[in-house]
Formats: structure tokens, sequence, C-alpha cells
């Protein structure tokens, strides 16, 4: 079955290659789902004929010569580290082109999309199953041509600047990252990942292993994000259409961390010895500040970014334990965060197609009346970002917490007992942010709160103005402005004097839930649940590849 990983990044790269020259328009969605539900029965067969009493080791792998003058190999496989970030991402491409299926994007141009979605796929699947270094650099680079044209073509007012933004950062990001690839290099004189981390940084000296590990972690801390490095994330997220923010915080921001349990931890472990208690520091610095931040915005979907910038910061905190609890946690909350914060952007984009506009003070409250089955989604899966036990948001955080409070051997236990400290603030500041706006969207009076004199703002995806509607007649409580007009989610915009409002103020009513959205939001929601309340199944598959990877010098 070593066939596998590579059917895995084939299979989207001709079905990206079949769009392109067919150019396909009418069909282009159903043609996405069709080859992104081919590679998740693919990423479910991997799943099913791994060996689970091996996790430790590489398996399915596929070894051929590449570039033999270099030594350079087409080096596959996969582990019980990338095992779920393999499936992961399959499940959220495939979830995605569903969502598309009854959101066509602001436009146009769905072929295009379809194109662009399936090459970002070939990417991010060969990101986390490459075994040579410069292989996964290639990967890890494939990924920003499609996610800049995501953004460019298909976002929103500021999407330009978003994509320049995120081009920018992320290109030089990589360029300090392929530097400390090749200083690895001709140190160890081999590309290969599996023997690199057998060697546990035997023939790679001190000074060597900590200049490696700076460069190879600010690489990776620009796309994962690490504060202060995080700029680019907010525009990015706040312009990008829902099917890219979901991408962008489900799957890319994994490929930074995973860059640090696969390759930087592993094999510079002196380096990363040296320079860990730095990686906390701005780990928690960066929990943090996205807490703080998140209090302080009004768009949603800005606010679901920077809680991926405190997220993230935990993730980062766990790895700097450099413990197998801490590790473990850290891969947990990479996955948790994947699955929760998927499921925010959907439904961000959900609230945004309806009312026009994703300024929570705009929205005006009493979703759960207007909208009960998205306000009631959008309130788990709040609940579930900040941590709630039963759910899958605790385990990684609380876990990588715990690494914290007992570092590995060398670390200061005080200095991170006072990251321990900065992280539980960060976990009330997160349950803060989210209440918060829960009682500002979901709750409250459904009361509209912009005057027809004022359209919506800002207004680049907006249905019809508001100002055009015809007088209104006292025919009952529920009276269309406009009878026929439809908004982005096909329901009439109309007038409600139930639940409180005031004469004169009128609020929209619009279509709840749609069955594409509860087809591309339902698994989540079952995900979600199942690792929260089992966690046992994610940590069993991971806990012996992260001791493997440590080595003897991991602390118990």
């Amino acid at each position: 079955m070593s066939w596998l990983p590579i059917a895995l990044v084939a299979v989207p790269l001709l079905g990206a290659l079949a769009a392109f020259v067919r150019a396909v328009r009418d069909s282009a969605v159903a043609w996405g789902i069709a080859v992104s539900a081919a590679v998740l029965v693919l990423a479910a067969a991997l799943a099913a004929v791994f060996d689970y009493a091996r996790p430790a080791e590489m398996q399915l792998q596929t070894d051929q010569p590449w570039i033999p003058g270099l030594g350079l190999r087409f080096h596959l496989g996969v582990d019980g580290v990338s095992l779920p970030l393999v499936v992961l991402t399959a499940l959220l491409t495939f979830l995605c082109f569903v969502h598309l299926a009854g959101h066509p994007p602001e436009g146009g141009r769905t072929g295009g999309l379809v194109v662009t979605l399936l090459v970002l796929e070939v990417g991010m699947l060969g990101t986390f199953l490459a075994l040579d270094l410069l292989l996964f650099f290639v990967f890890f680079e494939v990924v920003l041509v499609p996610m800049y044209f995501v953004i460019a073509l298909w976002g929103g007012a500021g999407r330009r600047v978003a994509a320049v933004k995120f081009i920018l950062y992320t290109l030089l990001g990589s360029a300090v990252l392929l530097i400390g690839l090749l200083v690895v290099w001709t140190q160890a004189g081999t590309l290969d990942m599996v023997a690199l981390a057998d060697r546990h940084g035997s023939g790679i000296a001190r000074s060597a292993q900590i200049l490696a590990f700076l460069a190879i972690g600010l690489g990776l801390a620009v796309k994962t994000p690490m504060w202060p490095l995080h700029t680019w994330l907010p525009d990015a997220h706040t312009e990008a259409p829902t099917v890219g923010s979901v991408l962008l915080a489900g799957v890319l921001l994994k490929m930074g961390s995973y860059g640090f349990a696969r390759i930087a931890i592993p094999v510079l472990p002196e380096g990363a010895a040296a320079l860990a208690p730095w990686l906390g520091a701005f780990a928690v610095a960066g929990i943090a500040y996205g807490s703080l931040a998140c209090l302080a915005q009004r768009d949603l979907k800005r606010m679901i970014a920077y809680s991926s910038v405190g997220h993230m910061g935990f993730v980062l905190l766990g790895f700097a334990s450099l413990t197998p609890v801490g590790m473990n946690g850290a891969l947990f909350a990479n996955v948790a965060h994947g699955l929760i914060t998927g499921l925010l952007f959907f439904l961000a984009g959900a609230v945004k197609e309806r009312y026009g506009t994703a300024d929570m003070v705009r929205l005006g409250g009493g979703m759960l009346r207007r909208l009960p089955y998205v306000g009631s989604l959008l309130t788990f899966a709040c609940v579930a970002s900040l941590g709630l036990p039963g759910l899958a948001g605790f385990w990684g955080e609380m876990l990588a917490l715990l690494g914290a409070f007992r570092p590995a051997a060398g670390l200061s236990r005080p200095l991170f007992l006072v990251f321990m400290a900065v992280g539980g603030l960060g976990t009330v500041l997160t349950a803060a942010y989210f209440l918060v706006m829960l009682s500002r969207v979901t709750h409250g009076r459904a009361v509209e709160t912009v005057s027809p004199a004022a359209p919506l703002e800002p207004a680049p995806l907006e249905p019809a103005p508001l100002e055009s509607a015809a007088p209104l007649e006292p025919a009952g409580p529920l009276e269309s402005a406009r009878p026929g007009a439809t908004g982005a989610a096909g329901a009439a915009v109309g007038v409600d004097t139930r639940d409180g409002a005031e004469p004169g103020q009128g609020r929209r009513r619009f279509r709840d839930a749609t069955t594409h959205e509860l087809a591309a939001w339902l698994p989540l929601v079952a995900l979600i649940m199942l690792f929260g309340l089992w966690p046992k199944a994610l940590l069993a598959v991971t806990t012996p590849a992260v001791q493997s990877l440590l080595g003897s010098g991991a602390a118990p």
C-alpha cells in the first residue's frame, strides 16, 4: 500500500489539471467535490491500513531518486505525527467544496477557484507526507501561490493589500527557512528527515544547531503564526472568502507548527534546548496579545483571526517545553484548532452572507431567535474554542500548560511556571472575548441596528440596497420590504416587529442553515465532540511518535 501517499498527492494534481484543460464551468464545483471526495477516501484508506501498533515508525514509504546528482529523493511516508494532519487536510478540503456547492464565489470564475483549491490541496498534503527536507520545502512553497490568488481574486474589498502582505511575509519567512535547511544539509550531509531524526543532532555542532534552529524556527513561525510575525494573518482572514479562511486557519497554520515537530526539535535538539525559553516567551506573548486584541475587535472574522494567534501560542508553548506531554498537547491542539476554527469561519461566512456585514455591533443581537441553527452552532463553536472540558479545545491547551509546569531537564522551571501562569490567564481572556461576542450577537433582542437610510458597511458583498425598498403596507407582522427580493442566502429581506422590536425598526429575515451548510458543518461538530470525549483516539497515535522524535533525552 505504499502507493497511497503518492496517490494522495497525484489525485488532486491530476484533478486540477483536468479542470484547467477542460475549463469546466457549470460542473466545476461538482468536479471539485468528486476529486476531493476521492482524496478523502484515500486518506481514510491510509488511516485504515496504518499499523497503530507501530505509530512511531514511518510507514507506507515511497523512496525514489528525484535529483540523483544532488542526492535528492522523492521520499514520502506517514507516522503518528503526520497521519491526523493528512486526514484533517483531506476532510476540510472536501467540506469546503461541499460548502461551495451552495455558495458560488462572488464575481464568478468558479472553475478557477476549483483549480486553485485543488492545487492548494496538493501542497498541503505533500507538506505532511514529505520525508526529504528539500521536498518538504517545495511542497511548503506550493501553497503560497494558490492561496494568494484565493485571497486576491475572490476576497473582500481589501483583498489585494491582504494578498500582497500574505505573500511577502510568507516568502521572506520561506527564504530564512531555506537557509536553515541548507545549514542542516551542509552539516549532516543528508536531507533524509527519517535519518536526521534518528541521529537526534549527532554530527551537527551545537553552534550550527542553534543557528539552524533560529533560521528554521523563524521561517516556520511566520506561517504558524507566532507573535510578532502574525500581522499578515488578520487581514488575510478578514478579506479571504469563506473557503479560503477555513483552509488558511484549518491547515496552512498547521504546516508551520508541524515543521517544529518534524524538523526543528528532533533534528536540532541542542538548538531547541538553547532557544526553547525564547520560543516559550514569544508563545505566551502571543497568547496574551491575541486574547486582548480579540476583546478590541468589532469584526467577527477579524476576532476569530486574532483568536488563532492566541490558540497557536498554546501550540508553540507545548513545543517549547520539549516534553512528551507538551508536544502531545501541541499536536492535539493543532488538530482541535483546525476543526474548531474551521467551523467558526464557516459560520462567520454564513453570518456575513445573511447580514451583509460581520460587524458585531451592526448585527444587532438576537441571532438565536432569527437564525436558531446558525446561532446555536456558533455558540457551540465558541464554547469549544474557549476550552470547555468535554470538547476538543480543552485537551491540547491543558496538556500544553502541563508541559510548561514540568519542562524538560535543563530548562528553567521557574521561568516556565511564569509562562504557564500567563497561559492560564490567556484561557480566562479567551472565555471573556467569546462570551462578550456571544452576548452581542446571539443573545438580546432581535433589533436591526442599521436604519434604511444608512446602508450596511462595508458593502462589497451586500445584496440590494435598503434604500430601494418599496413603501411598507400594514398588511401583517411579516411584510416584505421588496417582494421577491432575495439576499445572499436566497431569503427575502423583510421587517419584523416581534421579539421586542420598536415600531419602525426593521430587521432582516433570512433562511436558516441550508442543507449544503449543515453537510459541511456537522462533521466538524461530531469530531469536536469525539476528540473532546475520547482524547485517547488521537493521543494513542501521537504519543509513541513524540517519544521517538524526542529521543532518550526526553523528559519524563
